[in-house]
């Protein structure tokens, strides 16, 4: 997993998992890990599935080529609310982009710790034991 800035400005985590790497075989059998990890913990609430690529397709909006399926897993780990101003940075979504031979996993870094260190477990979790 790589830790970036996408546009230098949006600290996000990346995992490129190829198909070969993972029992998962398609968006909806990651879609289904993810909610089930959700479900696990009694302090994460599951939101929904928003399907990108049909919405982005239905705009006629462009999409990079090669990519077959992306979708968003939607939840929130809101344990307090501190400030009225940490709904700006809540819910949380993990992405999902089908690029044909392998998946790319995206989500923005929380403002706390436990939940980064959740997305990534979940997300180093999908690869088979070697």
């Amino acid at each position: 997993m790589k830790q970036t800035l996408l546009q230098e400005k949006y600290p996000i985590f990346v995992a490129e998992i190829g198909k070969d790497e993972t029992d998962c075989r398609n968006i909806d059998e990651l879609v289904a890990y993810y909610q089930a990890k959700i479900a696990e913990n009694p302090k994460v609430q599951f939101i929904g599935v928003f399907d990108h690529y049909a919405h982005t397709q239905k705009i006629g909006g462009p999409i990079v080529e090669g990519m077959t399926g992306a979708v968003d897993v939607i939840f929130c780990f809101g344990f307090a609310i501190p400030t009225p101003q940490m709904l700006a940075v809540r819910p949380r979504s993990i992405g999902i982009a089908d690029m044909g031979d392998k998946f790319v996993i995206s989500f923005m870094e929380a403002p706390m710790q436990p939940a980064n260190e959740a997305m990534e477990a979940w997300t180093r979790g999908l690869r088979k034991a070697a």
